[in-house]
């Protein structure tokens, strides 16, 4: 097969990820895998791989992404690809305007991926003119399925999943160790509570600062994420609401890390407390995989996840005393572990490749398929 993978870059993200772990398997696979997107810091990592990459500013949201129809239409005659799968709106349009470039016999089947619970349907309805749809998650592919009017049969649930090899069940590395508890010696000996999300509002920050709050001293709060240059005023508030509290030594920001896996493993209990539901939650199939503790609110794919691999961490949505209670009831829980690889890439990559290969030999209606 000769596929096209479409997005609009490829620097650090979920979805680059994947895009990029794909493009691997396809190749491993004896494939053909083409990247249409505007670069990044994956870019180099695709290639080493035996991926194509082919730039272009696919993703901006401006008029003068229309440039861009008319040199994917030639891409599209010049590589013929089978599928194209494309992952972004932006993109979507692009393609949907080059296709209708071309003449029908020389389309190629278009698959998309809905990574989101899209709220503009005008805009996002281009996701569904695709020939197949991939719904990351269960209340993706109901919010598809409910804003859209698209049938089951056009749509195949194909979870996201963390990388196993890096995300998986060994001890702590001493010397990283070492090396934190040199730069971070207010952790040591402290039962570590950690919320990795960049500095958004909706990330629920707030209420990991209450829950240290209610706890002893023993407890230490971590964050771990970027904070962008449009949020500083939110970081300000937090920082004074911090302060305001008292826990300027209980509580630490680490910033956007590399080592996120090593912090997991540090980590007693791992939060995800967004307070709209997320589309998956994939810090939280990453953080159980590793072997740790993970407690969220109960709506939304993290809801959907845990639900399977640690449905003890689930707490009613906004409960700050079931918060504080199942988080000193699961520190001491030492007999409970997550169930480890059931959301892992491999399993995305080998089920997107299974997908492709019915669409290509279909010879009636695709039937959906079940990630699990």
């Amino acid at each position: 097969m000769k596929i096209i993978q479409c997005l609009p870059e490829l620097n650090t993200g979920g979805v680059e990820r994947g895009v990029v772990e794909l493009s691997h398997a396809l190749v491993c696979a004896g494939h053909q895998s083409y990247v249409v997107s505007n670069g990044g810091i994956m870019v180099q990592q695709l290639e080493a791989e035996g991926g194509v990459h082919l730039q272009m500013p696919i993703g901006l949201k401006r008029l003068s992404t229309l440039a861009c129809v008319q040199r994917l239409k030639r891409i599209i005659i010049d590589i013929k690809p089978d599928i194209i799968h494309v992952r972004s709106r932006v993109p979507a349009w692009v393609l949907f305007l080059a296709c209708r470039l071309l003449p029908k016999n020389q389309r190629p089947l278009i698959v998309s991926t809905v990574h989101g619970l899209y709220s503009k349907p005008w805009y996002s309805q281009v996701m569904t003119f695709s020939d197949h749809i991939i719904a990351i998650s269960e209340i993706v592919k109901t919010h598809i399925q409910t804003q859209f009017s698209i049938p089951e049969s056009k749509i195949s649930l194909i979870h996201r999943g963390c990388d196993a090899k890096l995300f998986c069940q060994k001890p702590l590395d001493p010397t990283w160790r070492k090396a934190w508890d040199s730069q971070y010696p207010q952790t040591v000996g402290k039962k570590i509570l950690t919320l990795p999300a960049r500095i958004t509002k909706w990330k629920g920050i707030d209420k990991l600062i209450e829950l240290v709050s209610q706890l002893d001293e023993s407890y230490h709060g971590l964050i771990v994420g970027p904070v962008h240059a449009h949020k500083h005023d939110y970081y300000r508030a937090i920082m004074k609401l911090i302060t305001d509290k008292g826990l300027e030594s209980r509580i630490t920001f680490c910033g956007a890390r590399q080592d996120i896996d090593q912090i997991y493993r540090l980590s007693d209990i791992v939060y995800n407390l967004s307070t709209h539901p997320e589309p998956f939650g994939r810090t939280v199939c990453e953080a159980c995989n590793v072997g740790t503790k993970v407690i969220a609110w109960g709506i939304g794919g993290p809801m959907e996840s845990l639900s399977k691999i640690f449905p003890e961490g689930l707490v009613e949505p906004g409960n700050m005393d079931a918060l504080v209670k199942r988080t000193i009831e699961l520190v001491g829980r030492h007999d409970l572990a997550p169930i480890g690889d059931l959301f892992t890439s491999h399993m995305t990559t080998q089920k997107t490749m299974a997908c492709y290969h019915r669409l290509c030999h279909a010879q009636q209606p695709l039937q959906p398929v079940s990630s699990q």
